[in-house]
């Protein structure tokens, strides 16, 4: 098939990291890898946040004329054109970022529509959010099926789609081999364990990670501990003042290439995340591929990714005391890290490279 992959949050070719970007580019090889055509061209995207009521409405009409102009452009193109395409496909669609072309034009081409990753939360039905909220349900409403990747948006989704629609697990998913190839090239530790973090720096729910994240840094001060924060963003400074007690234990690596990042994951003892109203986490799957046990808080789709006990440790979300508690555990016991890191390897391996989603979603396609 040839399919346009519409991406409303962020554009996947954008070089600021992110997971959700990960996750685009992800979706765009799985789709290559099971012979299909992807067209991925600059379609409707809105800044971060919720824009103003009447601003809104005016994006809803800017996304209506361009959807018609799709429609018209595909009508007049031969059957065999390269930008001709027999299947939308959209990846992430929420409250803040609906999609507002992919119903209209699916419609009128009587093409299949597919989402992957979508959220309804009735709570965003009243108030400035209330625009981008009847966009999701319409979204939602005219899927022919929906792909969700966070089990937490499941019976949310499920109240909203319409007869015969299809609904599928599609595992959170990586390509591992950058990772397992880091974990063979590990480096000797030279007895003081390495903490790592990986995440952006900005504010709301990755700033109030950070927070968690120093506060149990400093029910840790007797043990012997290192830490590295990779990341950059607008909220760098409050989190350099957070981190500032722990003076040359704590190193900011700023944003680094996502191409080094498996030796940092490797090269580390512990992965630590808070995981504030975290989805899933993309780097939870990166850091286990790597050979790396996981601390994090019990969120959201985070236990689809991070198995307790098994590869990790999760804990109550927000909560430094048992946060802390659960690392001072692994610091102490080098062969429970041990086991855990075996077992991440392996699950990740199993469940979330890109091989299985892979299948997953050729099984998922074929019902259309």
């Amino acid at each position: 098939m040839r399919v346009l992959l519409h991406t409303p949050l962020k554009p996947p070719d954008s070089e600021i990291a992110s997971g959700d970007r990960e996750m685009g580019r992800g979706i765009a090889r799985l789709l290559r890898r099971l012979g299909h055509k992807v067209i991925m061209p600059p379609l409707s995207r809105v800044a971060p946040g919720v824009p103003p009521f009447e601003r809104h409405l005016a994006l809803q009409r800017r996304a209506r004329v361009q959807a018609a102009r799709l429609v018209t452009r595909w009508r007049a193109l031969p059957a065999r054109h390269p930008d001709r395409f027999d299947l939308w496909f959209t990846y992430h669609c929420y409250y803040r970022k609906p999609d507002w072309l992919g119903p209209t034009v699916s419609r009128a081409l009587d093409i299949p529509y597919v989402i992957a990753e979508a959220s309804h939360a009735p709570r965003r039905a009243q108030g400035p959010t209330r625009l981008g909220h009847c966009a999701v349900e319409r979204a939602l409403a005219a899927a022919d099926m929906v792909l969700s990747v966070n089990p937490r948006d499941i019976p949310g989704v499920k109240a909203r789609l319409r007869p015969g629609a299809h609904q599928r697990w599609l595992p959170p998913f990586i390509d591992t081999r950058p990772f397992t190839a880091a974990a063979g090239r590990r480096r000797s530790a030279d007895g003081i364990p390495l903490l790592l973090s990986v995440g952006m720096m900005r504010a709301r729910d990755k700033l109030a990670s950070y927070r968690v994240l120093s506060q149990a840094f400093a029910l840790l001060n007797d043990m012997p501990w290192r830490a590295l924060l990779v990341g950059d963003g607008p909220a760098r400074g409050e989190i350099e003042r957070l981190m500032a007690p722990f003076g040359e234990r704590i190193r900011f690596a700023g944003a680094v290439p996502h191409d080094a990042l498996p030796d940092l994951y490797a090269n580390a003892d512990l992965y630590l995340w808070p995981a504030i109203n975290e989805a899933y986490g993309m780097a939870f799957l990166e850091a286990q591929a790597a050979g790396l046990p996981v601390v994090a808080g019990r969120t959201g789709g985070v236990p689809a990714v991070v198995t307790d006990g098994v590869t990790g440790i999760l804990t109550p979300v927000g909560d430094p005391g048992a946060f802390a508690a659960a690392v001072r555990h692994l610091l102490e016991r080098p062969d429970e890290r041990a086991r855990l890191a075996i077992g991440a390897a392996r699950r990740v391996g199993v469940h979330h490279d890109e091989r299985a989603a892979a299948h997953a979603l050729a099984a998922s396609l074929a019902m259309l």
